[in-house]
């Protein structure tokens, strides 16, 4: 089949590839010039596992190329995916959904222009439930239909979520509409992928309902790890223990620094603002403390940082490992880690950054911080060592070798996935959110 994908972000330029993977003709569509030019020579403008060679095999190929034309778009293919970004509104936390607006105002003269009457243009995008039938006025007099079908990418994963995912939901408004889409997922439906056609109200409910859920998760335990500070008790034993429970599992109940990037943070904010719009606030109030919980383990580490400085960090040098918001990715945006660089910088330290793969965009997001290339480089004469994203690099440092180049061997492990016996042993302080007799 022939399909476009409009909008070569993260989303749209991780579809692109794999689509064109498992044997569609693909076209590319975005308005940055730059971006479309890098992602014809097969680098992407991001670091994402396996997505790099995907796109050169692909576009070597002939499977797959890209146009900053929406109206040789709707010339090409039948099928339409709208992968453009839905940015947080900063005054009430709503999506801002001119972007996907403008992607769909642009196929729709392009598809009328061209006469096609039997396109099916397929929305990707996280937006407010109800969006689907707002954009399907805008397509009046095209002919064509509008269906969602919600992704559920995880950043460091995404090639394998797109290409073994654990489902396909398809909302739709028609028979054609599903069959359309059975037709261009089959491959990974016949490798066993669950497909749940639905409507497409539900269908954009669906995403953000399981990202409001993993969301809660995570601040519930770390609300644990709060309480646990207090009252002595070990929060990995409790997460582990509560794990094993079928009702509950292990998946999400990692303690530490909390959630952020592109997804959580944005979706939670965007739910309860649509709840609120439709008279059911009441019914997700609860996002608001899973939010405030979340924020609050930021300062939570800053104040297992300050324990180690006598109270201050003023004037101290600082390691910060990690700038990511999560390991397998070089995404900065809402990054935990970040958010407690600078607000360690405008307390008066001095904050050296490392991290094998953000480096760059963290430089450019916060141009007042220090960075290294080389953990090393980055820990020497440390006063405190802050672990911030849980990269496996971390984890197979060698503690005793670390401890010959800082001022003073204290770590604060915020990702709680340091081995606290091995860096005790090496002589070093360590500190961890609900584990308070490691201190």
């Amino acid at each position: 089949m022939r399909l476009t994908v409009i909008g070569t972000g993260y989303v749209g330029a991780v579809h692109a590839a794999c689509m064109a993977e498992i044997g569609h003709e693909v076209l590319g569509v975005d308005v940055d010039e730059e971006r479309v030019a890098a992602l014809a020579a097969g680098h992407p403008p991001f670091y994402e596992p396996g997505l790099s060679g995907m796109l050169q095999r692909t576009v070597a190929a002939g499977l797959l190329r890209f146009t900053t034309s929406l109206d040789e778009a709707a010339l090409f293919a039948d099928t339409h995916f709208v992968c453009v970004g839905t940015p947080q509104r900063p005054d009430s936390g709503a999506a801002d959904l001119h972007h996907v607006e403008a992607a769909v105002d642009g196929l729709a003269a392009g598809l009328r222009a061209a006469g096609h009457d039997e396109a099916l243009v397929v929305g990707k995008s996280t937006v407010p439930a109800g969006t689907a039938d707002l954009l399907a006025a805008r397509l009046r007099g095209t002919g064509a239909d509008i269906a969602w079908n919600p992704e559920f990418l995880r950043e460091g994963s995404a090639v394998q979520d797109t290409l073994r995912p654990e489902r396909i939901v398809a909302g739709v408004r028609s028979a054609r509409a599903e069959a359309r889409l059975r037709a261009v997922y089959a491959p990974l439906v016949a490798a066993g992928a669950p497909f749940i056609a639905t409507d497409t109200v539900t269908a954009e409910l669906v995403k953000v309902a399981s990202n409001s859920f993993l969301a809660t998760k995570i601040s519930f335990i770390n609300a644990m790890a709060e309480i646990c500070d207090v009252l002595g008790a070990d929060v990995l034993t409790l997460a582990e223990a509560m794990g094993t429970d079928s009702r509950i599992g292990p998946a999400f109940l990692a303690p530490g620094l909390g959630f952020g990037g592109s997804c959580l943070p944005k979706d939670i904010r965007a739910f309860t603002a649509r709840a609120e719009e439709i008279g059911r606030g009441e019914s997700v109030a609860f996002l608001r403390q899973v939010d405030e919980i979340n924020t609050r383990q930021r300062l939570r580490t800053i104040g297992l940082a300050e324990r180690f400085t006598g109270g201050s960090l003023e004037n101290r040098d600082v390691a910060v490992l990690g700038a990511a918001f999560k390991p397998g990715s070089d995404d900065v945006r809402d990054s935990p880690a970040l958010a407690v660089a600078e607000a360690v910088r405008r307390r008066g330290a001095r904050v050296r950054v490392h991290d094998p793969e953000a480096v760059d965009n963290a430089r450019a997001a916060y141009p007042d911080l220090q960075y290294a290339l080389d953990v090393t480089k980055a820990c020497e004469q440390a006063d405190v060592v802050l672990h911030l994203t849980e990269w496996p690099q971390y984890r197979e440092l060698d503690p005793a070798a670390l401890a010959t180049v800082v001022r003073s061997p204290a770590v604060v492990d915020a990702r709680n996935t340091l081995d606290a016996r091995a860096w005790r042993s090496a002589g070093w302080r360590l500190s961890a959110p609900g584990r308070p007799r490691l201190d």
